[in-house]
């Protein structure tokens, strides 16, 4: 099992930022995929960003030249640095770690999300 803690979120105002960090504990060494995704009201959870073994991989359109995914500590931790956050980035955030062979999804945790909102 992997546990994972999100933290960083909050409100920030039109064109802010915001700094999200999530840290992985338990058994890290079967993680080789770590990012983020969100979940706005009345909406699917979506892709925001990840990483495989500490190099990002994906990003949505939406938040490119915005949001900036990093990790650390061996795949431990990983941070999502959003800047100019606009009035469609609020949601739930949340955290995911997946163990994957290629294509496959052996494993995947998901920390609880940590709400974000984008107001004046």
């Amino acid at each position: 099992q992997v546990q994972l803690v999100e933290s960083g979120g909050g409100l920030a105002q039109p064109g802010g930022s915001l700094n999200l960090s999530c840290a992985a504990s338990g058994s890290t060494f079967i993680v080789n995929t770590m990012g983020w995704f969100r979940q706005a009201p009345g909406k699917g959870r979506e892709l925001v960003a990840t990483m495989k073994h500490d190099v990002p991989v994906n990003i949505t359109d939406s938040v490119k030249g915005r949001f900036i995914i990093s990790s650390g500590n061996r795949e431990n931790t990983v941070w999502l640095q959003m800047n100019d956050l606009r009035p469609e980035d609020p949601a739930v955030y949340y955290c995911n770690a997946q163990s994957r062979a290629g294509a496959m999804v052996i494993y995947a945790f998901w920390g609880p999300g940590t709400q974000v909102t984008v107001s004046a």
